[in-house]
């Protein structure tokens, strides 16, 4: 634990000195280790830590737990979870929401050398049943009113209720009535596995991606360094369970730094009701994804006079426009940063770093970022790839298999499948998925850099550009409109969008169609470009058009 902590106050020491960070950050060195019981019980529940918040639920199931608190109840849990046969090395499948036992659930397991996979609540059965079997699950905790997803489901899995279980089901309030004292019943190995996540795949069935105790919990070093958190903040992340970036920021980066984490749980997102959260809560950092700042940005943000000191963006690029529109109201510059559910933060703009619009940063201590074509030469414009001479600590093992094996990372490097440009400093563009850009009259075309220019129309409030197959240029851009509140999908809007693109962007890079709809995504909330590039190859074929769509060529106001 020693190295773990020496490394993360080397990064302390170089809040704000990347170049420095960069240049002499070293991933500790480790055989065996517990990020429960070797870190959280040990460093945070001790000491003048103990008593201090951990974690701080407003809104729905509210609560208050301190550092002390958490390391009793998740050893008491671990005790009940023992008791019912979870062992080392099984798999619990975890679906709660943003509740207490969910942050109790991944300690106690991280104590018995149980693997946990999370899982969102948004679940159906057909989900489930994919990831009992691939996921090889031996146990679940659950909401008691999602027990019925799990109907016809393999009934050897233990099954365990948050709330009033049903028949089969044990309640999960009985587990937490034994001793406060745990003994591990052997040492954690780092490369032992600790996490396994289901990808969101926009354009495949889910890959599955494990972690072990050191890549997730020391990887996250990073991710704690790029947030900019110190000890005693007020850390909001806004994303679900069961997905990575909940990892990210809602449980290692925060505790890595011995900050609280802050949750206002809503039943639908209202970002007046975020922002009053903010401010009453005094939260000092904040990583909410680009949709988020998009809806923050159309509410009077002057209003809210709030105590961060950081403020962040994930998950997708964010616009220029909405880092600009937050520098004016908040004096505070979105800064922004990329990785995946496969690695920690890769890239990012840190702390003290000047933040170039529309650019995702320089590559992160301990990370090697190479941007390689297909034969794997360096490029100016190319995939985004890791080094893996040495890999870094905060990489996945591999792709699991269906049959339990592993995928091997690749020859010298692990590719992304996210191209990227880099500049003379070294700040890395997204371009966009390796799969999503096209060519359009032999032009190569950036979905993201349509995209940023529609959403700075005030009355676009998400939109997403693939190419549509036309007979002369063999593809034209295409762009699906999701309106802001109040305006009408009428020719109008139509036309002051075409007009407002005219103006934004070159002609070749024109979006020569818009139709106006709502987006799909995946369930972690991306963009299913994949899914609208079907559509649009259907309807060519069939040579169908949607009374929802506008095309250049029907406006004669545009011609000249």
């Amino acid at each position: 634990m020693d190295s773990f902590k020496q490394a993360r106050d080397f990064l302390f020491a170089h809040a704000n000195d990347y170049k420095a960070a960069h240049a002499g950050f070293r991933w500790p060195r480790l055989d065996h280790f517990n990020y429960a019981l070797d870190w959280f019980d040990t460093e945070l529940a001790t000491g003048e830590s103990a008593n201090r918040l951990a974690l701080k639920i407003v809104g729905g199931d509210a609560a208050e737990r301190t550092f002390a608190e958490l390391s009793a109840a998740s050893n008491r849990l671990a005790n009940g979870l023992r008791a019912l046969g979870v062992k080392r090395g099984e798999r619990i499948l975890l679906m709660l929401g943003n509740v207490v036992p969910l942050w109790e659930t991944m300690l106690a397991a991280m104590k018995l050398g149980a693997v946990v996979i999370p899982a969102t609540t948004l679940l159906n059965t057909n989900d489930l049943k994919d990831r009992f079997g691939r996921g090889r699950v031996r146990h679940i905790v659950a909401n008691a009113a999602d027990a019925g997803k799990f109907d016809g489901l393999d009934p050897t899995v233990t099954r365990i209720a948050v709330g009033d279980a049903p028949a089969g089901w044990h309640r999960y309030a009985d587990l937490l009535n034994g001793s406060e004292s745990f003994t591990p019943d052997a040492p954690t190995r780092v490369t032992d596995p600790m996490l396994l996540y289901f990808t969101s795949g926009t354009t495949s069935r889910p890959k599955l991606v494990e972690h072990n105790h050191q890549s997730y919990p020391v990887g996250h070093l990073i991710t704690m360094y790029w947030i900019g958190l110190r000890p005693g903040d007020m850390h909001l992340n806004i994303s679900s369970p069961g997905w990575a970036k909940h990892a990210y920021s809602c449980f290692f980066a925060p505790w890595n730094a011995g900050a609280t984490i802050f949750i206002l749980n809503q039943p639908r997102f209202n970002a007046r009701d975020m922002l009053d959260a903010i401010v009453e809560n005094k939260v000092t950092t904040i990583c909410a994804p680009p949709t988020v700042w998009r809806m923050f940005v159309q509410e009077d943000m002057k209003a809210w006079k709030t105590s961060l000191r950081e403020v962040l963006s994930a998950g997708e690029p964010l616009n220029p426009e909405v880092i600009e529109h937050v520098q004016g109201v908040w004096g505070l510059t979105p800064r922004e940063g990329y990785g995946q559910t496969e690695t920690t933060l890769q890239i990012g703009c840190f702390p003290g770093q000047v933040v170039k619009p529309g650019s995702m940063g320089q590559e992160s201590p301990g990370y090697c970022i190479r941007l390689l074509d297909g034969d794997n030469n360096e490029a100016e414009e190319a995939e985004v790839c890791i080094d893996l001479n040495p890999p870094p600590t905060g990489l996945m093992r591999g792709y699991q298999n269906d049959d339990g094996s592993f995928m091997p990372l690749g020859q010298g490097a692990y590719r992304t499948g996210d191209v990227s440009t880099k500049d003379a400093e070294g700040y890395f563009t997204y371009v966009g998925r390796a799969d999503d850009v096209f060519k359009a009259s032999d032009y190569r075309i950036s979905p993201f850099e349509l995209e940023s220019a529609l959403i700075e129309h005030p009355a676009v409030a998400e939109a997403a550009v693939v190419p549509a197959p036309d007979k002369v240029r063999m593809a034209i851009p295409k762009a699906y409109v999701t309106l802001a509140s109040g305006n009408e999908p009428t020719r109008d809007t139509a036309l002051s969008i075409f007009r407002h693109l005219r103006e934004a962007l070159a002609p070749y890079k024109r979006v020569r169609r818009i139709e106006f709809a709502d987006l799909p995504k995946t369930i972690s909330g991306k963009i299913r470009r994949v899914e609208l590039r079907q559509t649009e190859e259907a309807r060519a074929k069939a040579g169908t058009r949607e009374a929802a769509e506008f095309r250049e060529e029907d406006f004669p106001e545009l011609r000249g």
